[in-house]
């Protein structure tokens, strides 16, 4: 019998203050048995960087959420689809190959990863060339102390707060724990 993902559910109260994108989201986040709860929030810190761009990319007339996950590797894990279903934003977060980061180029306007743990250097400085004649692809690093700082925020009920500013990101729990994270731009 397979194992069934753990369902987190996550109510974010957003302030981007760089974009002026104020926003509540009601989140549901499935973490297949394989995925780590750093990967998981991750995804979320991805998806609260990004909130702004469905103002920004299309004048709100878009839904930003998460994709099937792990068990779905032909989807982003964080999508931006406007509301002719055609996909503006294709997040990925880890170390994806330059195969699959193609075929995502080739699906929607733009291309995002975020790229975290201890093994995220070792992975760019063997794709970097790669990853150079894909112009829809902007490549961002977590830095990986970040990263496991943001898996102790992980409850399968969350009351969260984030705050984007000067680009720095700040996730806040109800319990008054907090993650900062300034992701640096590689691509």
């Amino acid at each position: 019998m397979a194992l069934k993902s753990t369902v987190f559910k996550a109510d974010l109260q957003l302030a981007d203050i760089d974009h002026g994108c104020y926003a509540d989201h009601a989140l549901t986040l499935a973490r297949h048995p394989s995925e780590t709860d750093e990967r998981m929030m991750v995804r979320l810190a991805a998806l609260a960087l990004n909130a702004h761009q469905v103002q920004d990319l299309c004048g709100g007339d878009a839904r930003i959420g998460f994709g099937a996950g792990l068990s779905s590797p032909d989807e982003p894990d964080v999508q931006l689809v406007d509301f002719t279903g055609r996909t503006r934003l294709w997040i990925e977060v880890g170390q994806p190959d330059d195969k699959a980061l193609a075929k995502a180029c080739s699906k929607a306007d733009a291309v995002i990863v975020y790229a975290y743990g201890p093994a995220a250097d070792v992975w760019w400085r063997g794709i970097e060339g790669k990853l150079s004649r894909l112009d829809r692809l902007a490549v961002w690093r977590l830095p990986a102390a970040d990263a496991q700082a943001l898996a102790r925020l992980a409850a399968r009920g969350m009351q969260l707060s984030a705050t984007l500013q000067e680009g720095q990101l700040t996730l806040a729990s109800e319990d008054g724990n907090s993650v900062t994270t300034e992701p640096v731009r590689w691509k």
